[in-house]
């Protein structure tokens, strides 16, 4: 009886740490049709796509489920819209659905598209952590940081949204200005009030007040050094997956 016990209280005992193991994502040269497996972990490994159609976003993975949103196809810039894929479901019709981050407000809805919705993905290897604490920022790829700056955030008044959110888009010279510095990058997060031109998304572009970095200046986009938002510029790409802590 004694060794019964011992070998039960072991499986069990050994039981969380293999439903902590994280689910394997697709590895990025896979040539197999989708079925229901995680696309991007958002930390070395992200999928990423257009839409490709207008279609309903959906709660869950079928055409019954509640409305959360609608694909676009523009973004407020008037660019391609861009979706990050979380993951995707085979359906008993044997429809493949896949899991996407929505942008806009209110942040972090999440909800379902039938893949032919969307573009053919691409891959990144990126992911950017901004700390509002230490009012720093550092760019990893594949796990490793490769570009770190101190930063400037939201006013209270006007934070700086937490969670996780992705790039969205890449511009040079937003609004002709130097308000903005010589890069900017749109993102998927919301503020109350933003720099942004038209209002509402957050924005990490450059400064022409480089003297209120590190600090809490602004409505709700990071601010970045021009210097440091220029390297930027090199390393990060569209689709990369953004993390405000």
């Amino acid at each position: 009886m004694i060794c019964v016990v011992v070998v039960v209280a072991g499986a069990a005992a050994s039981s969380p740490a293999q439903a902590a193991s994280p689910e394997p994502v697709r590895p990025a040269g896979a040539t197999s049709p989708l079925g229901t497996e995680r696309l991007s972990d958002e930390r070395t490994l992200t999928r990423w796509a257009h839409s490709a159609a207008l279609s309903t976003i959906r709660a869950h993975p079928s055409t019954d489920a509640p409305r959360v949103g609608r694909l676009r196809a523009r973004t407020e810039d008037r660019l391609p819209e861009v979706y990050l894929a979380l993951r995707s479901f085979l359906a008993e019709d044997g429809r493949i659905w896949v899991k996407v981050r929505v942008p806009g407000r209110p942040n972090g809805r999440r909800g379902w598209v039938p893949r032919e919705s969307l573009s053919d993905f691409r891959i990144v290897r990126t992911r950017l952590l901004i700390s509002r604490r230490t009012l720093r920022a550092t760019l990893y790829e594949r796990g490793r940081p490769i570009w770190r700056s101190r930063v400037g955030i939201g006013a209270p008044g006007t934070p700086t949204p937490r969670g996780s959110f992705y790039v969205r888009e890449r511009l040079r010279n937003l609004g002709g200005g130097g308000i903005y510095g010589p890069w900017a990058f749109g993102t998927s997060a919301y503020s109350v009030l933003s720099d942004w031109p038209g209002g509402g998304v957050v924005g990490i572009h450059g400064t022409n007040q480089p003297e209120l970095i590190p600090g809490r200046p602004s409505h709700g986009c990071v601010r970045v050094p021009n210097a440091a938002i220029r390297r930027l510029a090199r390393l990060m790409p569209v689709g990369t997956p953004v993390r405000i802590a």
